[in-house]
């Protein structure tokens, strides 16, 4: 091309918006220049000569574009329908187009970051992550990451109820509350694994279970067993020679882990406390109640701690209840409460009775009205209500029990009741469920949850040691190792 073919008012075809600098020369000589810059890019003249149109993108060879205007090079208008060109232009574009291909066509899985957090919102059923870690390795490293596991708990935070410890003619068996293919087997628990005989004559008694742990009494060796039932992990504890004989013997296990944001529902392998309460059986006159407390962290038992009582007490009339910072056991008309941050025992007077008549220690229960404050729910006589006590300090420091609520056991949901004057033949006696604040209520051989806050029950399960079960709640995490040499995804498809 040459100056002539410009004088003649050539037409062509240019993107003004990619090509800006030309608009004004291109105008000035009456060019109407109208061109794809991505489907035509610019060629040499020496192709041009050659008789070859190649295709470049202009975005990427700018700088050749004022040097082709001024010498003229034609360009076809039918770049992308002319496939013309070298091999080695031609693979270099179908290899660009293969990778944005491929990047369009990743699956959002493939992100380690976005599995992650899908997996984080499975429900914290037993069989929600084992299944997961059962889809590839991939998948099961992401579940079997200490790391998931923290932040799975933190993501929920209240862990789920699996059932019940409790005694039998075999020993301490357990329960489970769910149904497949959550339900967890019993042999899944099996305390002989470990080395513990519990059945009967062995003097073996489970005195509770909290944050993962169990506490087991073996009255005939003065000794204390903490067990990891997930793990298997055991330690046998000698009891203080202070509260060997002649006392009432009550204690609780509870998580060691006293940091900010700590949820209690994958403790089995973090640190733990056993705190052992003692009330004499006065033989020799009145005497003091003393509380110990044994640390895994010291392996050591630390000094007695006691406070004085006001008359003959009988031992503690319930499990510990472990509230705020401070645990809690109902005894007679007294509640003692030991402060675990502060490491002191005392005694406070527990709120009145219904109708004077004197409750069996399963009619009363030391539960949270709300964040950190006690309460007693007390069962009344003919089990029509239950009252809800709270503990209020003024501003003078003086304590009191107000009523708090009453719930009529006809607003329970699910709940056989009796007719009001009559007493029903069922027996019912009331237990708490600290994680999750519902109370558990027994009637007859039946063990019914009930949400306080919506007044719906759910019947739970049958047993036939009444108040003797002890509720295990925690996150079941797969790839831990137990007693018969399987996980818990291998363990679930025996359900």
């Amino acid at each position: 091309m040459n100056a002539a073919d410009h004088a003649a008012g050539t037409a062509r075809r240019r993107s003004p918006r990619l090509h800006p600098q030309f608009q004004a020369s291109e105008e000035g000589a009456g060019l109407d220049l109208r061109r794809s810059a991505c489907l035509r890019p610019p060629v040499h003249a020496s192709d041009e000569r050659d008789g070859v149109t190649r295709r470049r993108s202009p975005r990427l060879h700018s700088q050749v574009q004022a040097r082709e205007h001024g010498a003229g090079v034609a360009r076809r208008p039918g770049a992308r329908l002319g496939p013309q060109g070298h091999a080695s232009v031609e693979a270099s574009g179908v290899t660009r187009r293969s990778r944005r291909r491929g990047r369009r066509g990743r699956s959002p899985l493939e992100d380690d970051d976005l599995l992650c957090e899908i997996l984080l919102r499975l429900p914290p059923q037993p069989s929600s992550l084992p299944r997961a870690s059962a889809v590839c390795k991939r998948w099961r490293r992401a579940v079997t990451d200490p790391r998931f596991h923290r932040r799975f708990c933190q993501h929920h935070w209240k862990p789920p109820l699996l059932g019940f410890f409790e005694p039998s003619a075999d020993g301490i068996v357990f329960t489970s509350v769910l149904d497949p293919p959550n339900r967890i087997p019993p042999q899944r628990f099996d305390l002989r694994l470990h080395g513990i005989d519990s059945g009967r004559g062995t003097g073996v008694e489970l005195l509770g279970c909290r944050h993962g742990r169990l506490l087991i009494m073996h009255w005939q060796r003065a000794e204390l067993i903490v067990i990891a039932p997930f793990t298997g992990k055991k330690l046998c504890l000698t009891i203080p020679s202070k509260f060997n004989g002649g006392c009432y013997l009550d204690g609780v296990v509870l998580c060691g882990v006293a940091d900010h944001g700590h949820v209690h529902g994958s403790c089995h392998s973090s640190p733990f406390k056993v705190v052992l309460l003692s009330t004499s059986t006065y033989d020799s006159g009145p005497q003091p109640a003393f509380a110990c407390v044994f640390s895994s962290k010291t392996g050591i038992w630390s000094d007695h701690i006691s406070t004085p009582t006001p008359y003959q007490l009988h031992g503690t009339d319930s499990h510990g209840s472990l509230i705020g910072n401070s645990l809690y056991w109902m005894c007679d008309d007294y509640i003692f409460q030991f402060d675990l941050d502060g490491q002191s025992l005392a005694l406070i007077r527990a709120p009145p009775r219904i109708n004077d008549v004197r409750h069996r220690y399963d009619q009363r229960e030391i539960i949270q009205v709300v964040d950190g404050i006690i309460g007693v729910a007390i069962l009344s006589h003919y089990y029509h209500n239950i009252q809800i006590w709270q503990r209020e300090v003024n501003c003078q420091g003086v304590t009191k029990w107000v009523l708090w609520k009453t719930i009529d056991m006809h607003d329970i949901h699910g709940i056989p009741h009796g007719n009001e004057g009559e007493r029903p033949k069922l027996i019912f006696r009331l237990r708490y469920a600290e994680d999750t604040d519902d109370i558990f209520i027994y009637v007859g051989r039946s063990i019914y949850m009930v949400q306080l806050k919506s007044m719906q029950s759910m019947k739970l399960c049958e047993t036939g040691y009444i108040m003797c079960q002890h509720s295990l709640k925690s996150f079941y995490m797969p790839g831990a190792a137990i007693a018969s040499g399987r996980d818990g995804a291998e363990m679930l498809h025996e359900t």
